[in-house]
């Protein structure tokens, strides 16, 4: 992956999504697309409601348009790219979700329960 120069980006500290679209080079539909696929681009809103979008944001897009336009990733592969570099965060799996039965859960549940209850008894 190329590296990033700061002095492509304006000094400023945010940017409204219609100044990202230009210095990414996409329409501003795609920019929302990605917030939805890529955990590590996550702008927050102005007080009118408005995409307001951090330096980091920015430069975490760019790295996404450089590893889907110019290296040709798809955007699974993009996300493990940026997952190996520490840029987006490891993807979460329902795995541990899955693998509780609700017999399981139940019976948890009954455990701390009854800890619970012998803990109070032990204060009172």
């Amino acid at each position: 992956m190329t590296e990033l120069g700061q002095s492509t980006l304006p000094a400023k500290l945010y940017f409204r999504i219609g100044e990202v679209a230009d210095l990414v080079g996409v329409e501003p539909h795609v920019l929302r697309y990605w917030e939805r696929e890529f955990r590590s681009i996550r702008p927050s809103k102005s007080a009118k409601g408005q995409r307001v979008y951090s330096r980091r944001d920015v430069e975490n897009l760019m790295r996404v348009r450089e590893l889907l336009y110019a290296q040709g990733f798809t955007i699974a592969g993009a996300k493990k790219r940026l997952q190996k570099a520490g840029v987006e965060p490891e993807a979460r799996t329902p795995k541990a979700a899955a693998s509780a039965t609700p017999g399981k859960v139940r019976a948890q549940l009954v455990a701390l329960r009854a800890e619970v209850a012998a803990f109070l008894d032990e204060l009172a």
